[in-house]
């Protein structure tokens, strides 16, 4: 038996990560968009892959400089994300491996 105590000292909530948090990404990893409620109430389209069961963002702008790079070389089969900034100044590199 766990008690209330121990499982709120153990809970973490889950949260979304963001696409450059992960160390490398394979092209075929599946993408899926829903559309969500905020806190407020007001909802909002995102797009997300899943990896180790965990949900991680993947923005718009990551998924056009992608299209980009696959022109230019459709075998490419990993790629990694950097982010740089804040809020929405928020700025995506991919970088294909």
């Amino acid at each position: 038996m766990v008690t209330i105590k121990d499982f709120a000292n153990d809970y973490e909530p889950q949260q979304m990560g963001n696409i450059a948090d992960l160390e490398l990404v394979k092209t075929d990893t599946e993408i899926m968009s829903e559309e969500r409620e905020n806190r407020e109430g007001e909802k909002y389209k995102v797009s997300f892959i899943v990896v180790e069961g965990k949900e991680y963002r993947t923005p718009a702008t990551v998924i056009e400089q992608l299209k980009s790079i696959l022109e230019a070389k459709p075998e490419l089969k990993m790629f990694k994300v950097m982010k740089t900034g804040q809020g929405m100044g928020t700025k995506y590199q991919v970088i294909p491996m």
